[in-house]
């Protein structure tokens, strides 16, 4: 990647995405699923430039898939659509899949959308969320513990709009998409979430979308799923995390090796104004306004720079990175 401005990086359980300035997606990792874009299915030891997909504005990857919109609005998709267990459950693509293959080994486009022009999207392991420019929000795929935020458990082939959040009369801006639950963010900085109890916010599970209460008195501007946790951050720079985490909830930074269910605030940064995060499934990073960098979770995955670390160390206080600045919104 020498030589190129790389403006947006997503990783799914064993493969990256990368956005370059000239709106050109680069993949690199395991192939299998055809989660790389690639024709022939290959596993890429670097980055390769995905031919069939041009002025690219956003990526997301799932665990086995990927996503991308282009500047026009349009949704495409590829991968492995549903679970490899062999579960006869809806593709997440947004359309019908190869019964024998089960995988797009390139780049489709979402036809189902092409009315909307979708801005944002979120792919969970076997369900997605797609969100347009006129604020609605479309799920598919499988609906396990209500992911999909239809009432029913019912999986969707192709994208449906999510009635509740339409009745709500709200602009939805942003999408997150974990494990088993999800999450919306209104122009306001309302957060909706729905799904698994562990992380939808509410600590009970939730078929359908309902505003998560425990962030009422703050404007949400990010929000983040991954597996059973998520977080927010919010207007003033608070960060909140919840859920279960991995290794006993260590990197949702609130102490103790214990289930969070709904949002808390991470006073370990009460004085650092956060602005952007990556969350993991072992391990958190955030920037502040100087793009300064802080990490905590499993040692081993933050690559903090102590060799001597045992393998299941764990980073418990938010650690800043001596020589990393990011680049942050301002």
């Amino acid at each position: 990647m020498q030589g190129k401005c790389i403006v947006s990086v997503a990783s799914g359980s064993k493969h990256c995405l990368a956005l370059s300035a000239r709106s050109e997606v680069y993949s690199w990792g395991d192939g299998t699923y055809g989660a790389l874009g690639h024709a022939n299915g290959s596993t890429q030891a670097g980055p390769r430039r995905i031919e069939s997909l041009e002025r690219v504005e956003s990526i997301s990857a799932g665990m086995w898939s990927s996503a991308a919109v282009d500047n026009r609005g349009r949704l495409f998709t590829w991968g492995r659509g549903i679970s490899p267990l062999g579960l006869n459950i809806p593709s997440a693509l947004g359309y019908e899949l190869d019964p024998e293959t089960e995988c797009q080994l390139t780049p489709k486009r979402v036809d189902a959308l092409l009315e909307d022009r979708v801005v944002g999207v979120a792919l969970g392991p076997s369900f997605t969320l797609a969100v347009t420019d006129a604020g609605a929000v479309f799920s598919f795929g499988h609906s396990n513990v209500g992911a999909l935020g239809h009432g029913p458990l019912r999986g969707e082939v192709l994208p449906r709009r999510i009635q509740s959040l339409a009745q709500t009369g709200r602009r939805f801006v942003a999408v997150a998409a974990g494990w088993d639950h999800a999450l919306a963010l209104t122009e306001e900085g309302h957060v909706y979430g729905w799904g698994d109890g562990t992380a939808n916010g509410h600590g009970q599970d939730k078929r359908a979308p309902q505003r998560v209460t425990a962030l009422a008195g703050q404007r949400v501007m990010l929000v983040y799923a991954q597996q059973d946790s998520a977080c927010v951050v919010a207007e003033n720079g608070e960060l909140y995390t919840w859920g279960g985490g991995y290794l006993n909830s260590f990197q949702l930074d609130h102490g103790v090796a214990a289930l969070q269910q709904t949002p808390k605030r991470v006073e370990a940064l009460h004085r650092v104004k956060v602005v952007a995060a990556a969350f993991g499934y072992r391990h958190t990073l955030v920037a502040d306004e100087d793009g300064v960098v802080w990490g905590l979770g499993e040692r081993t995955v933050l690559g903090l720079g102590d060799a001597d670390a045992s393998p299941g160390g764990i980073v418990v206080q938010p650690t800043r990175f001596p020589n990393l600045r990011a680049r942050t919104p301002r």
